[in-house]
Order: structure tokens, then C-alpha cells, then sequence
């Protein structure tokens, strides 16, 4: 799972981040609250981990902005401000929980686990399948009529992309984002070099599935219409 932790309080950073990634997690942090916004906006996370208290623009504003901008990224709120009211006002804000620090990191693991029970999304190693394809991005193999293969992991983050968000448009940023990192330095042709290696190999276990080009927006994986 791809997280966002946008917290100012820096010693708490390093120490969620290096938990949440021996967990198995990617983690990108954010200290200051409109550089969170820019990087929440991207829609690039499967989570974000946001404090409410921060620089420059306080957690709800950047949770409301997020939210009214269209991003529906989960987000779990972190804060010292624990009182009955405070918690209100976060998850009417748009939070879909809220955890009132100091907390154990055990606790923080066991509502990322029921956010992911809740949409489905986020089991660890689950196959994902559509149309007539599968694939397990524990073991990074692509199954299809014709066989299986095994994917790079560049290409299989971008099939994951994909599979999570089939028959939808995806944009060409967003893409780059969540497969490159939102801050990565990153020539867009690289992105066209992947799609055109993961074409070759749904072709090679016999997928039907296209990689569709939806000139001047993104790509998108679909079923082509036969009829």
C-alpha cells in the first residue's frame, strides 16, 4: 500500500515511517500542510495519514479542500486534539477515522486493516482479476488463456494501477505519480515505454484486454467491444 503521512512532529515520522514500511508499506511524508495538499491531491495514495495541527495550512483545511477537489483516498486523521467535539468536527470533515495521539502503533496497524476490509482493496498479496486475466502482485505473476508470466515490478505496479481502476480513464499524471512517486524525476516517455511492455505481455499469455489510448488525457484497460 502506497501512504501518505503528512505530519510536522519529525521524530513521530521516522519512527511510523520505519514501522509502516517493515510492515510491507511505501511511505512518502509530508511536513507542512499546503505542500501535503498538492501531493493529496495528485490522488497517487491508497492511504494518508494526516495531522491536524501543521504549518502553512491546518489538516482540516487541506482534508476539506482534498475532498471538495473530488480525492476519496482514505484518510485516517492523527492528532493530540482528542475531545468528543474534535473528532466530530474531523470525520464530518471527510476523515474516515481518527486517532488521538499518543497511540500504539499496534492500534494504528488495526484501523489501516479495518479501512481495508471496509473497501476491499488493500488484502495483502490479493489476487486481482478482469476479464481474462489474473494477477498476484505478491509474486508479481500475470496469469491469462495462454499462460502465465512473471512481471517487473515497474510493470507490475503499473497492471495494479490498472486493475484496482478498470474502464476507467486514467490520467497520464497520475500514473507517473503512483507508479514513479509523486516527487520523482521522471520523463513522461517512460510512461509510454511501460504501457507498450505490459501490452506485449498481456498479448503474450492471450489476453483480449486493450491498453487503450485516450489521446491528450491517459490510457485506459479494457474489454474491446466485439459486437
Amino acid at each position: 500500500m502506497r501512504i501518505l503521512l503528512i505530519e510536522d512532529d519529525m521524530n513521530l515520522c521516522d519512527t511510523l515511517s520505519f514501522q509502516l514500511k517493515r510492515e510491507g508499506h511505501e511511505v512518502e511524508l509530508c511536513h507542512d500542510g499546503r505542500d501535503g495538499l498538492d501531493l493529496f491531491i495528485q490522488d497517487a495514495y491508497d492511504l494518508i495519514l494526516l495531522d491536524r495541527m501543521l504549518p502553512t495550512m491546518n489538516g482540516l483545511l487541506v482534508l476539506k479542500k482534498a475532498r471538495n477537489a473530488g480525492v476519496h483516498t482514505p484518510v485516517i486523521m492523527i492528532t493530540a486534539l482528542g475531545e468528543l467535539y474534535d473528532r466530530i468536527e474531523g470525520l464530518d470533515t471527510g476523515a474516515d477515522d481518527y486517532l488521538t495521539k499518543p497511540f500504539a502503533f499496534e492500534e494504528l496497524m488495526a484501523r489501516i486493516r479495518s479501512l481495508g476490509r471496509r473497501s476491499g482493496k488493500w488484502e495483502t498479496h490479493e489476487t486481482l482479476s478482469y476479464g481474462d486475466i489474473s494477477y498476484d502482485p505478491g509474486m508479481r505473476e500475470l496469469f491469462g488463456p495462454a499462460g502465465s508470466l512473471l512481471l517487473s515490478g515497474r510493470e507490475g505496479r503499473l497492471l495494479e494501477v490498472f486493475l484496482r481502476e478498470p474502464d476507467a480513464v486514467l490520467r497520464r499524471m497520475v500514473l507517473l505519480s503512483r507508479v514513479w512517486g509523486a516527487d520523482a524525476a521522471v520523463e513522461e516517455s517512460n510512461l509510454d515505454t511501460y504501457i507498450h511492455f505490459l501490452r506485449k505481455r498481456l498479448h503474450t499469455v492471450g489476453s483480449i484486454l486493450t491498453l487503450s489510448t485516450i489521446r491528450g488525457v491517459g490510457y485506459r484497460l479494457e474489454i474491446p467491444d466485439v459486437s
